[in-house]
């Protein structure tokens, strides 16, 4: 197992709250995990049918067996649990109780809201980050490999190609979450949606334009949108919403959790082909907004993160705000030789923000940090930097 960043803020949230919940998407080492930090903890897989229906079917004498220190995995699949579990845990009222994982963010997260706030610390595990990768000694040989291949765990560990298992993944995950969980019948045309929003990765989101392509009302276009949201495989980044006397963009930007899935709904098949691709630096620019969301994550913090087009097109990839205002503000650049003209929206847009060079950065392709009179050059090894 490659050590997980979230290691410690999970067992510090277990020693102060009655249950911690662990949710990411499907096949990120969430069950791996939670087995590995709580060794001493009884596991059940509500996964597992018979343990499914002991717990629904006599919910009370499941509980009264399982009433301490138990990992419960997959728990959204047992729903009527959860009015019991805020019994026996007001019952006990000791920290550690339950360690509750899932893969459904959305019919989990609804769960916890209608029976265990409060009671509930909420952690997410997304795939694996290039600082764990780097960590484990196990970072890829180039970026474009890192694009291609993704970071989920299996694959990365195991060497399985991933023309072999992103599709085997994106099928499970609509027969199981759309299709089986979420009620989703329009499979064939939701296959097509997915698709679609790979296509405009990194791209201003136009949500009348992607369900025009799919051939769907707009409506069922943002409930799709929120399905691939709350299952992780995609995200939204919000424009900067400050106004500063400018027309700004309004739409959000689109981006996935993992490039590797992303270039194989592009039909990418190699890093070469990668490499070559005009689809290149926005899978980039995608990793390195996932990098720094994994980054803040595994401290247990959501960061406040957007990004800035005018009306005149003027663009900064990226705004990282602290305390209501920007603390960094940062251009994404896949070439790997750094060029001084990078910082020229920086230069143009920072000091309106109130963000001084010391706080201007490019992560560019290379690995090599630079320290310029106009901020700093950073590749994606070191995005630490960004996130205090």
């Amino acid at each position: 197992m490659i050590p997980r960043e979230l290691t410690a803020k999970l067992q510090s949230l277990a020693e102060l709250f009655p249950a911690v919940t662990l949710t990411g998407p499907r096949q990120s080492g969430k069950s791996t995990l939670v087995r590995t930090t709580f060794p001493n903890y009884r596991y059940v897989s509500l996964e597992d049918e018979d343990m499914r229906e002991a717990a629904l079917d006599d919910p009370r004498a499941f509980l009264a067996r399982y009433n301490n220190h138990v990992i419960l995995d997959e728990v959204q699949r047992t729903p009527a649990l959860f009015s019991y579990l805020q019994g026996v845990i007001d019952q006990h009222n000791a920290p550690g109780q339950y360690i509750l994982s899932g893969s459904q963010n959305f019919l989990l997260m609804n769960r916890i809201s209608q029976s265990l706030a409060g009671r509930v610390a909420v952690l997410h595990l997304l795939p694996l980050s290039y600082s764990e990768l780097a960590a484990a000694h196990r970072e890829p040989n180039t970026i474009d490999d890192f694009l291609f291949e993704g970071c989920y765990p299996r694959p990365v560990t195991l060497g399985i190609d991933p023309a072999d298992f992103f599709p085997s993944y994106i099928k499970t995950y609509i027969d199981r979450d759309v299709r089986a969980e979420l009620g989703i019948k329009k499979i064939t045309e939701f296959n097509t949606f997915l698709t679609l929003c790979a296509t405009r990765v990194g791209e201003v989101l136009n949500i009348t334009s992607l369900a025009n392509d799919c051939g769907i009302s707009t409506d069922t276009a943002r409930d799709w949108l929120s399905v691939l949201e709350t299952s992780f495989i995609t995200l939204r980044l919000h424009p900067y919403h400050k106004n500063y006397g400018k027309r700004l963009i309004k739409a959000p930007k689109l981006y996935f959790y993992d490039t590797g899935l992303a270039a194989n709904l592009l039909g990418i098949e190699s890093a070469d082909q990668l490499f070559t691709s005009q689809n290149r630096g926005n899978l980039y620019e995608n990793a390195i907004v996932v990098e720094i969301i994994k980054r803040y994550q595994a401290i247990g913090r959501e960061p406040k993160l957007f990004y800035w087009r005018d009306s005149n097109q003027k663009e900064i990839d990226l705004i990282i705000e602290r305390g209501g205002r920007p603390q960094y503000a940062i251009e994404v650049k896949s070439s790997s030789t750094y060029r001084p003209k990078s910082f020229e929206n920086l230069e143009d847009l920072a000091p309106l923000m109130g963000v001084d060079p010391q706080h201007r950065f490019i992560v560019y392709g290379g690995s090599e940090a630079i320290d310029t009179r106009h901020g700093h050059v950073i590749g994606i090894n070191d995005v630490g930097r960004l996130v205090q």
